[in-house]
C-alpha cells in the first residue's frame, strides 16, 4: 500500500456531515450558555466556557460510542457511521479546549509548571473522595489525541487495519478514565441529581447497547467442527438472502458467504479499510460493499476493483444438496476462486 499522505476529499456527503456537527456544537453551546447564566447568575465566563465544551466532548464521546452498535441492531443508523472520524476529531477538539482551559485557570497561576501541578498540587492518591481527578482527565486527553492525530488513512495504511484498529480501541480507556475523571471530580461537588442521571444514562446506554450487540454476534462466533475433513457444513443456501451474505466462523476467523446472481462466494469478513465487516453489507454494482464506508471486493478473488488495491482472503466452497460447505483453509489475498452454481436458487 502506498505510504504517501492524501488530502481529504471533501465530498458532498462529508460537507452535510460536518455541516451537521458544526449546528450541533453551536446549538448546544448557545443552549448551554443561555441555560447556565439564567440558572446560575453568580457564574463566572471562564466557569460556564469550561463546563460547556467538557460536557459536550462528553456528549460527542457518548454518541461515538453508541454509534457502533446501533449500526449493527439496525441499518438504519449506518448513514451515521460513516465519517465517524470527522466526530471524533470534533469530540478531541472539544475536550481539548476543556482541558486546556482547565490547566489555564486552575494551574497556571502558582510557581510550579502547569502539568506538574496536575499531579503534585494535590497528592490524596490514597483518598477516592479527595483523589485528584484531573490526572485521569490528563490521560485521557492524551488517549483521544493520539486517535485524532492517527485518523487519517495515511496512518491507517501504514500502521494496517489490525494495529490501527488496536489502538483505536484505546477509546474504551479513555472512556473510562473520562467516567472516573467526572465521578470523582464535577459529581464531589454537585448538589443537583441531573449530571449524576445524565452520567448514569450514559454509562448505562453504551454498556446496554454493546451487550445486546455483543449477543448478536454469538452465533456467528461459534465455531463450525471442521474435525479430520476437508470441507465443513456452513449453513444452507436458504440461509443467504440475496446479494448478501452469512457469516461463519471457521479456523479463527469470520467468513462471509455471499450468494448473488446464482452463484456463491467466499471472502474473510475484515474489511483493509477498518475491520468493517462485510458479511454485513451486500452486493452492490457486482461488488461486495462494506457497511461502514463503502470500500469493495469482487466476490470471486477479494480484490478492490482498480485503481484500488486491498484484497482480503479467499475461501473454496461446494454444495451437497442444498447444504453450503467451507475449506477452512484460506487462499491467499486476492486469490481467484471459481465460485460455486446454484441450481433453483
Amino acid at each position: 500500500m502506498s505510504v504517501s499522505y492524501t488530502s481529504i476529499l471533501w465530498n458532498r456527503q462529508k460537507k452535510t456531515y460536518d455541516l451537521g456537527i458544526l449546528i450541533f456544537v453551536l446549538a448546544f453551546s448557545i443552549l448551554f450558555f443561555a441555560g447556565h447564566a439564567l440558572l446560575h447568575p453568580n457564574a463566572t465566563f471562564e466557569t460556564i466556557f469550561i463546563r460547556n465544551f467538557g460536557l459536550l466532548a462528553f456528549v460527542l464521546l457518548h454518541i461515538i460510542l453508541i454509534i457502533g452498535p446501533l449500526a449493527r441492531l439496525n441499518t438504519r443508523f449506518l448513514i451515521i457511521l460513516y465519517n465517524r472520524r470527522h466526530l471524533g476529531v470534533t469530540m478531541f477538539l472539544m475536550a481539548a479546549i476543556h482541558g486546556i482551559f482547565s490547566i489555564m485557570n486552575f494551574h497556571s497561576l502558582g510557581d510550579m509548571n502547569p502539568v506538574k501541578s496536575i499531579f503534585l498540587s494535590n497528592l490524596h492518591y490514597d483518598s477516592l473522595i479527595h483523589f485528584p481527578f484531573q490526572a485521569l482527565g490528563f490521560f485521557a486527553l492524551i488517549i483521544l489525541a493520539l486517535m485524532a492525530t492517527t485518523s487519517h488513512d495515511f496512518w491507517l495504511k501504514n500502521l494496517g487495519p489490525k494495529v490501527w484498529k488496536a489502538l483505536h480501541m484505546m477509546v474504551y480507556v479513555a472512556y473510562a478514565l473520562i467516567i472516573l475523571h467526572v465521578v470523582l471530580g464535577a459529581l464531589q461537588n454537585e448538589t443537583s441529581l441531573v449530571l449524576f442521571g445524565v452520567v448514569l444514562t450514559g454509562f448505562v446506554l453504551v454498556a446496554v447497547l454493546h451487550l445486546i450487540a455483543g449477543s448478536r454476534e454469538r452465533a456467528t462466533d461459534q465455531p463450525l467442527d471442521a474435525g479430520e475433513t476437508e470441507f465443513v457444513k456452513a449453513c444452507l443456501v436458504s440461509d443467504i438472502q440475496e446479494k448478501k451474505a452469512r457469516i461463519v466462523t471457521v479456523s479463527g476467523e469470520r467468513v462471509a458467504i455471499f450468494k448473488y446472481d446464482g452463484k456463491l462466494s467466499a471472502v474473510n469478513n475484515f474489511c483493509r479499510h477498518q475491520g468493517g465487516p462485510l458479511g454485513e453489507g451486500r452486493i452492490v454494482d457486482g461488488c461486495i460493499t462494506c457497511p461502514w464506508h463503502g470500500y469493495q471486493y469482487l466476490p470471486e478473488n477479494g480484490q478492490s476493483p482498480p485503481p484500488f488495491t486491498e484484497k482480503v482472503e479467499t475461501y473454496q466452497l461446494k454444495l451437497v444438496g442444498n447444504e453450503v460447505w467451507i475449506n477452512p483453509r484460506p487462499f491467499a489475498e486476492g486469490t481467484h476462486v471459481e465460485p460455486v452454481e446454484v441450481t433453483g436458487s
